[in-house]
């Protein structure tokens, strides 16, 4: 019998838009181009997730290494909670309907320590019973660890949870260490999918 709802925070709970974010904060197209790679590459976004340094260190080796662009590494350092544009539609209510059928809700997410503005920024955070940070354990979705952690951390039972996550890879990993899992794409899709397995 399910339980317990376990869900990531970016594109399930909260939306960003780094496109938007890019050309705001760095409006000459050519750099943005040449800035973008240094941020955002397939070993900078584990360790940042991996909070094995805090992200204002990361930025700072960053910077060092990258001086040309110090001052658009500065503002992403600064500025990096703008990122988030918004709770995603029509989560609030379901979870708020979710908690008042007595689930218990629990966050699992890869995210780095700035993590904590973007949660008192948005109230769809409260509603959480608790939660485990990539950045907090030091381990990553979708390695099995972190799942692992977030078991023991609550003492759930893997069969008694359902996990929502937008990428395939989480999912798949989340059904692995046997928890239910559903890719998330918008809060009616989840809802239909997740009254299936209730």
């Amino acid at each position: 019998m399910i339980k317990n709802i376990i869900l990531d925070f970016g594109k399930v709970l909260v939306d960003y838009d780094f496109e938007v974010f890019f050309r705001r904060n760095v409006p000459n197209e050519e750099r943005r181009k040449q800035f973008i790679p240094i941020l955002y590459n397939d070993g900078l976004t584990p360790a940042i997730d991996r909070g094995e340094k805090s992200f204002s260190e990361i930025i700072e080796d960053l910077i060092a290494e990258n001086p040309e662009f110090a001052p658009e590494l500065h503002v992403f350092n600064e500025r990096y909670p703008d990122l988030i544009i918004g709770e995603i539609p029509g989560m609030k209510n379901l979870l708020k309907k979710l908690k008042a059928e007595r689930y218990k809700l629990y966050g699992l997410s890869n995210w780095c320590d700035k993590v904590y503005v973007t949660m008192e920024q948005f109230d769809i955070f409260n509603l959480l019973d608790g939660y485990v940070v990539s950045s907090e354990v030091h381990q990553i979705k979708p390695e099995p660890a972190i799942y692992q952690s977030l078991f023991k951390k609550f003492n759930l039972k893997p069969e008694e949870c359902v996990f929502a996550d937008d990428k395939v890879e989480n999912v798949e990993a989340s059904r692995k260490e046997g928890m239910p899992a559903i890719v998330f794409k918008n809060a009616a899709q989840f809802e239909e999918e997740l009254r299936k397995l209730l």
